[in-house]
């Protein structure tokens, strides 16, 4: 029987998983074609105004506290958990875990090069065009898809857990 902290952690982590894809959803979905769709100076000067504010966020509060529970609850579940529950769980962390690293590998140095070009400048708007927005798009994406995945892992798997208890 799992403790009742690692299920409150379980249940925060589905809804936080969940919020994270809606808030990266409404980026590939609209945001960034609403960015590209605007004269390309306004789209580059705003994601620049974003990449700078996004560490002042709720958002990034967030998304750091997922980062920290999801190798707690992978670790309970490896060594605690029975079945399907665990590897669910299991599955759930590795895949938050990857759209962090998604993140940090893609997304993070394609924001740091744009932050680096004045908003009117043409190279900049060469690499708007050609580059960022269809790269850093594709890639959030798949984080979406990654935190969407998680938070349906952790909740099946919760799910799971408390049916058996």
């Amino acid at each position: 029987m799992p403790s009742t902290w690692f299920l409150v952690l379980c249940g925060f982590s589905v809804i936080g998983c969940a919020v994270i894809a809606g808030v990266l959803l409404t980026f590939s979905d609209f945001v960034m074609r609403s960015l590209d769709g605007a004269k390309t100076a306004a789209g580059i000067e705003v994601m620049q105004g974003i990449n700078r504010e996004v560490f002042k966020t709720v958002f990034m509060t967030l998304a750091a506290a997922l980062l920290l529970a999801s190798p707690v609850l992978i670790g309970y579940a490896y060594v605690n958990l029975p079945g399907p529950a665990a590897t669910l769980i299991i599955a759930g962390g590795a895949l938050y875990i990857g759209g962090v690293l998604v993140t940090l590998v893609f997304n993070v140095p394609m924001n740091d090069r744009l932050a680096g070009f004045d908003c009117s400048d043409a190279e900049g708007a060469a690499y708007w065009t050609s580059t960022y927005f269809p790269r850093w798009t594709f890639w959030n994406w798949v984080r979406v898809i990654a935190s969407a995945a998680s938070a349906a892992c952790y909740l099946v798997g919760g799910a799971w857990l408390l049916q058996t208890r």
